[in-house]
């Protein structure tokens, strides 16, 4: 298993923290924070893709 490199986390109201990781061989992750060791794994390309669509709006049906 590569070393994932997480961000800072990124929180909403309360304790709705997110954190999001990469490692070297082009993985990224998505985890609660302080459950890193449960994590979402996909490519850095899908990683993109999600922000990408959750940018532009539509996921705004979850809100």
């Amino acid at each position: 298993m590569n070393h994932i490199t997480w961000e800072a986390p990124y929180c909403g109201e309360g304790n709705n923290c997110f954190r999001i990781g990469t490692d070297s061989a082009g993985h990224a992750y998505i985890a609660v924070a302080g459950a890193e060791d449960r994590y979402l794994t996909d490519t850095r390309e899908a990683l993109r893709a999600l922000i990408r669509d959750i940018k532009a709006g539509k996921a705004d049906h979850l809100l």
